[in-house]
C-alpha cells in the first residue's frame, strides 16, 4: 500500500468519525439537555452578576 492509499483511508476514518460526532450531537436527546443547559448558563451567570451589582451601595464620587 502507497501513500496515497493511506491517506484515503485516514481521509475516510476522519470523515466517519466527524459525521459520528455530529449525529451525536444532534439526535442524542440526553446531549440536547445537556448542549441547552450549557447554552443557557451564561445567561444565569449574567442574571447573578446584576444582582449582586444591584445590592451594592451606590458610591457618592459624584457629591
Amino acid at each position: 500500500m502507497g501513500f496515497g492509499e493511506w491517506h484515503g483511508i485516514w481521509t475516510i476514518i476522519i470523515l466517519v468519525l466527524f459525521l459520528a460526532i455530529v449525529g451525536w450531537s444532534f439526535f442524542s436527546r440526553r446531549a440536547k439537555k445537556q448542549f441547552d443547559e450549557a447554552a443557557n448558563s451564561i445567561f444565569e451567570e449574567d442574571k447573578a452578576s446584576s444582582v449582586k451589582e444591584s445590592d451594592k451601595p451606590e458610591s457618592k464620587k459624584d457629591e
